[in-house]
């Protein structure tokens, strides 16, 4: 909705939207684009009787706000389609859908088409270091998007991806998420392919080779060329680690070799969104070392394994790892990148998938990786987390951020990667960590 609000401004707009609880990046990056941000849902915040109200998916019936649009019967409209209507129509959209990996791999893809000097617009759900923002109109007829599958709208419930008719698509994975509004992974692989309904058949798929659960979306009818990426694994595009963390690797197109990248990420997760980066941007024209050059020089996006503290051996990351296996993948990484070196991982299970509590056993699977993990318990969860313990006997269940502070603090002096994985503000630990180490 942010990025919806700066794309807004950008075409000559007004813009001021509310919010619960407005914090940074996102808010420091509207207010420096001159967009008013106001606090808490009301009926006033209406009192200027806006031409058309852009409803995010996070309201519902019930709001006062929503309840005060419909009540004033004031134009309104979901994120997606006013998208679709006022920037897509007539782009060659780009877009990357799949349940991890999608915010990482639009900012690659966007940043590979500048450093090549196709200045596209993009909306991403991040902000990359390459560029600042998370959102531009762009100066070409390219658009970057990260295309998610979570619902428009109380008033629209399909998927958004389905509003943005790309004409190249990444399909990075497929696994269940967003259990408050899909039954089970069936229902979500039927909005994928709702999806790849959408792309023209002069189009390209691409999508990893060792995916079971988007090949069988693709077997559900596919009318559009397909491209497969793949690490040790028959594929198109493949990737040979030259370095265990994924730090280097060289990369291969139909068994010829196009050159290495070298960079500052680390995992085969990131090697795979590189992949399937390099290979949408040949689809758009751009060689294959004109991408990996780019890559070479991309800065990776805030909250992705950023480095927030580094002070008396403890480096601090702030990662926004809201799932099992994007948990497992990011400290898989980081286990291949700094060895036996002790790692103390926190997590606050924020998502609306994870504060139902479906994921219990995998969840405490994907922190074995970790020396020694927390898990914050706040008062509203709405389960029991000591239910983790059952599964791992490196986890610890905690219900204050003064005692994970403490902790933490307790590290310095000795070599510690502290690795703190929420979707959310996390209470405001980040800065509290900045001041107190």
């Amino acid at each position: 909705m942010g990025g919806l609000a700066l794309i807004a401004r950008e075409l000559g707009y007004t813009v001021s939207g509310s919010d619960q609880n407005v914090y940074p990046p996102m808010s420091t990056q509207l207010e420096e684009q001159g967009i008013r941000l106001m606090n808490g849902y009301k009926a006033e915040n209406l009192d200027s009787k806006p031409d058309l109200v852009v409803i995010g998916n996070a309201m519902s019936r019930g709001n006062a706000e929503v309840e005060a649009v419909l009540n004033l019967g004031l134009p309104y409209i979901s994120g997606p389609q006013w998208l679709a209507e006022h920037v897509l129509q007539h782009k060659w959209v780009l877009a990357v859908a799949g349940t991890h990996g999608k915010t990482t791999t639009s900012s690659m893809l966007a940043w590979v088409l500048e450093y090549n000097g196709f200045k596209p617009g993009f909306l991403i759900g991040g902000i990359p270091l390459n560029f600042g923002i998370s959102a531009r109109l762009g100066e070409s007829d390219f658009f970057v998007i990260e295309a998610d599958e979570y619902d428009c709208a109380f008033f629209d419930k399909r998927s958004k991806f389905v509003h943005y008719r790309p004409r190249t698509a990444i399909l990075n994975n497929l696994e269940y998420d967003h259990a408050d509004i899909f039954e089970n992974l069936d229902a979500i692989k039927k909005q994928f392919h709702h999806l790849v309904r959408t792309i023209p058949s002069e189009g390209q798929i691409i999508a990893p080779a060792c995916e079971q659960h988007v090949s069988e979306v693709l077997e559900m009818g596919c009318w559009t060329p397909v491209v497969k990426t793949a690490i040790d694994y028959d594929g198109d595009w493949q990737a040979q680690l030259l370095k265990a963390d994924g730090s280097c690797f060289s990369v291969s197109f139909a068994g010829e070799e196009q050159g290495t990248v070298n960079w500052t990420l680390t995992g085969r997760h990131s090697v795979y969104n590189a992949l399937s980066a390099i290979a949408a941007a040949r689809h758009i024209g751009i060689a294959p070392a004109g991408a990996i050059a780019a890559l070479q020089q991309f800065q990776s996006v805030k909250r992705r394994m950023e480095v927030i503290v580094k002070s008396a051996g403890v480096t601090v990351y702030d990662d926004f790892a809201h799932h099992p296996t994007a948990i497992k993948t990011t400290l898989d990484g980081l286990r291949q990148q700094v060895g036996s070196e002790k790692i103390l991982a926190i997590v606050e299970p924020r998502s609306n998938t994870m504060r139902l509590g479906v994921h219990t056993q995998s969840l405490a699977e994907s922190l074995s990786q970790a020396d020694q993990a927390i898990v914050y318990q706040p008062d509203n969860l709405g389960w029991d987390l000591s239910q983790l313990l059952k599964y791992a006997n490196n986890i610890e269940i905690c219900n204050s951020l003064e005692t994970i502070i403490s902790t933490i603090k307790a590290q310095a002096g000795g070599v510690c990667h502290v690795l703190l994985m929420s979707n959310g503000s996390f209470g405001g630990i980040y800065k509290r960590l900045r001041d107190e180490l």
